[in-house]
């Protein structure tokens, strides 16, 4: 079973190469964040039309992520728990029925947080410990668990190519990093630091100065498992290709591998 997560920046400007993708690599379920749309503008059609059920939680022009699924949903839940008052679309939970029983499946679009000196910083971090406290509680029903998405955290300096020029980010903040280590001490493995510790594996690289041919990316799209999803773990990987091309998102996908049979 292939669990990937994409941050598509903008679904309506990337269906083709969506398309292309998912016909590339055939996955079960994938989470997508910044999809920018609003539910009823989310290009459904296209993906079903390739067998895919569609979950989609929009928000007009900003953030929103959904779930594509070869699997129908048993649930789907959105917006993350305890946030009275917030509106903005970046948390979306299915599950889904395996031959080997139930699996559950968190995509998200955590908050970037820059600049540290407004309220976006502060809204950060309590977002990340409202998803503590609502991981902590999924984990209590022991199954197969994937946290995924875009995280906006470096969690490690290996994870940049230059560390030195995110030290005072939200990304790579100490803050942000003690509760990301927060969120695995729960628990959860990183997949791909499960599989390798090779330097250069990175996620994202802006538009910006060259980052794509100079190799100056960054890693914050990440895939957490629960005990009962890593003792599965086959094989991760990093779709770097997809950044080379024509009109491509700023993130590529990531994904896991998990044996059970879908």
């Amino acid at each position: 079973m292939r669990i990937a997560t994409w941050n598509i920046n903008s679904i309506r400007l990337r269906v083709d190469n969506m398309i292309t993708w998912l016909n590339e690599t055939r996955p079960d379920v994938v989470c997508l964040q910044e999809i920018k749309c609003q539910d009823e503008q989310f290009p459904r059609e296209a993906f079903e039309g390739l067998g895919y059920n569609v979950a989609v939680h929009g928000q007009k022009g900003f953030n929103g992520v959904a779930v594509l699924s070869r699997l129908p949903f048993d649930e789907v839940t959105t917006g993350l728990p305890g946030g009275d008052g917030d509106v903005q679309s970046r948390f979306i939970e299915v599950v889904v029925s395996t031959a080997e029983g139930v699996v559950r499946v968190c995509g998200l679009y955590l908050p970037n947080g820059n600049p540290v000196d407004s309220e976006k910083y502060p809204y950060k971090l309590d977002w990340m410990a409202r998803l503590k406290a609502h991981v902590a509680g999924r984990l209590a029903f022991e199954e197969p668990l994937v946290v995924c998405g875009d995280f906006n955290v470096i969690p490690e300096p290996e994870d940049a190519a230059h560390p030195e020029a995110w030290v005072n980010d939200a990304l790579f903040l100490p803050q942000t990093r003690a509760a990301f280590r927060e969120l695995l001490n729960l628990g959860l493995t990183d997949a791909l630091r499960a599989t390798s510790d090779a330097p250069g594996l990175y996620s994202f690289w802006d538009y910006q100065a060259g980052a794509w041919p100079k190799n100056n990316g960054i890693r914050i799209d990440h895939l957490l498992l629960s005990p009962q999803a890593s003792d599965r773990l086959a094989a991760v990987g990093i779709d770097k290709h997809v950044r080379s091309w024509e009109k491509p998102s700023d993130h590529v996908p990531v994904w896991a591998d998990l044996a059970i049979r879908a």
